[in-house]
């Protein structure tokens, strides 16, 4: 449990990391990290208490949407999720502001490579997911479509609100949005079989 508790962890803070580097690049963020962004300027709260209200939202849509009782353990995953992305914005990167156009793409490149590790770290703990999987999960089982579908319309749900909310929509949102999946193709087997000879070894 020691083993599973630390890979949930430790993949939730790169993850978080990732997610902070895509928005410093000021290229465009995913959908869904534009969508808490654009929260943020346009309302208020930090990036991170947005993750939460959205998250919380998305655990009850999930809940209705696929005629099940909420996901309660995952507001820990969104709570740390969140935490962990103003720790970041606010603790470690507030004062460093990418302006050439080659770091900025550099650290978007990284971003997405360290969210992408983050996410295939914390997933062979099998410790609740962020709300933003479950709704694909939720969408494909009560529309009977493919996960690739569904995780399509998750997205573009997000990048309207995102829009509406005029959150950093760019170029990188869409290398973000077809890099993710195969970036993670790569990393997931490899992070998944540490784990299992970690596990085994203990």
């Amino acid at each position: 449990m020691k083993i599973r508790i630390l890979f949930y962890l430790l993949g939730l803070f790169i993850l978080s990391l990732g997610v902070s580097l895509t928005i410093k690049s000021n290229l465009g963020a995913g959908a869904w990290d534009a969508l808490n962004v654009g929260l943020s300027q346009t309302i208020g709260l930090t990036v991170g208490s947005w993750v939460f209200i959205v998250g919380i939202i998305l655990i009850a849509f999930n809940a209705v949407l696929g005629k099940r009782k909420p996901d309660y353990l995952a507001v820990i995953t969104i709570f740390l999720v969140g935490t962990f992305i103003d720790f970041w914005l606010i603790f470690v990167m507030n004062a460093w502001v990418p302006v050439d156009l080659g770091i900025r793409f550099v650290t978007l490149l990284i971003g997405i490579m360290t969210l992408s590790l983050g996410i295939s770290t914390y997933l062979p703990s099998k410790l609740p997911l962020v709300p933003i999987d479950n709704l694909m999960v939720a969408i494909q089982e009560r529309f009977k479509v493919s996960l690739m579908t569904a995780k399509t319309i998750g997205e573009i749900t997000a990048l309207i609100f995102a829009f509406i909310f005029k959150g950093p929509i760019g170029i990188g949102t869409l290398i973000i949005t077809f890099g993710i999946g195969p970036l993670i193709q790569v990393f997931y087997p490899k992070v998944e079989k540490f784990y299992k000879r970690l596990r085994h070894e203990s």
